[in-house]
């Protein structure tokens, strides 16, 4: 178990489910926590609240700043290494940046853990690496069959926690996180949705036959810090809710939550996305003690009226049709 007094690093620590994941650490009684991240899509008010706090350091820095990262990382216990580029959709993928961000950027979090004498490396990988599955549910034993850019780069940093944990003995976790949602998203389907339904917008779906598995980030949240918790060495774990979700179902749901004005225009998918997905996850239950929920969605009420009162945890910039990250 990591002790509250233990160094912990969270790479992408000022982002989405990396902040997150900074307010569970802070609300342990963590007193040496250090966030690196570039701000590229990280917000530095994500961890406004912290600004006069000694237990936090933040760090403007990149992962493939081997300097800058070895430096954060000096006598550190855990590494939760969340940074690195994810993959837009309605934009163009910059195959170069996603490589580097990615790949270059995990093998170096894992270099300077070596050096650091890191206890435990936890990896976000992501349910792309399956690319489109063979059968649903999807365990882990799935065949690694990425079909963009970001699937191939997570297989990659997970070659590289394999390579790693053999060669140099460092346990390194992999967590395949589903489509995670929450407070302080944007840019994805969900807040976008929330925000155009909300003011009476057309809600713009790409394909509307995909399946997708969601969670709660409160969820990703816990299986990352009990993923650091554990003492003996784990396998990758799908970090999901288990059940799937059209995406068309999730717009007409969003749509009535919102009293009903929207409405909703189907394009043609994109076909950098996986069409279908929902894990297995037996491997979550077992090994790290965490339930899925019943209703992955439960918490889009909450969400849509942090919207109504324009609250700036909920997304930032929502221009745009509302076409982006595999949803």
């Amino acid at each position: 178990m990591t002790q509250v007094g233990a160094k912990v690093v969270v790479t992408g620590g000022a982002g989405f489910i990396g902040s997150h994941l900074v307010d569970r650490l802070m609300a342990e009684g963590h007193d040496d926590v250090v966030v690196l991240d570039n701000l590229s899509r990280g917000r530095r008010e994500n961890l406004a609240r912290y600004e006069d706090e000694p237990r936090l350091r933040f760090i403007e820095g990149d992962v493939r700043d081997l300097d800058a990262l070895t430096a954060a990382l000096s006598g550190a216990s855990v590494v939760y290494h969340l940074a690195g580029r994810s993959l837009l959709m309605g934009g163009q993928e910059d195959v170069a940046e996603t490589f580097s961000s990615n790949v270059v950027g995990t093998f170096n979090v894992l270099r300077a853990a070596v050096q650091g004498s890191a206890r435990r490396v936890v990896f976000a990988s992501a349910r792309d690496v399956y690319g489109e599955p063979i059968s649903l549910p999807v365990d882990e034993d799935h065949p690694l069959m990425a079909i963009n850019t970001y699937g191939a780069s997570k297989v990659s940093g997970e070659v590289y926690c394999r390579a790693f944990r053999r060669k140099y003995g460092l346990q390194a976790v992999v967590l395949r996180l589903g489509n995670v949602y929450g407070p302080r998203d944007f840019d994805h389907a969900i807040p976008v949705w929330l925000e155009r339904a909300q003011a009476g917008q057309e809600l713009y779906v790409q394909g509307g036959e995909e399946i997708i598995d969601f969670l709660w980030v409160d969820q990703a949240v816990e299986a990352l810090v009990r993923a650091a918790r554990v003492e003996e060495a784990l396998p990758p774990i799908n970090i999901a809710s288990g059940t799937g979700t059209k995406i068309i179902d999730l717009a007409r749901r969003i749509v009535r939550l919102a009293d009903g004005r929207s409405q909703i225009k189907v394009l043609p998918r994109d076909d950098r996305a996986v069409t279908r997905f929902v894990a297995n996850v037996d491997r979550m239950r077992q090994m790290l003690r965490l339930e899925p929920p019943l209703d992955p969605l439960a918490h889009l009420p909450g969400l849509l009226t942090a919207s109504c009162l324009g609250s700036a945890q909920l997304t930032g910039t929502t221009s745009g049709q509302g076409m982006f990250r595999e949803w």
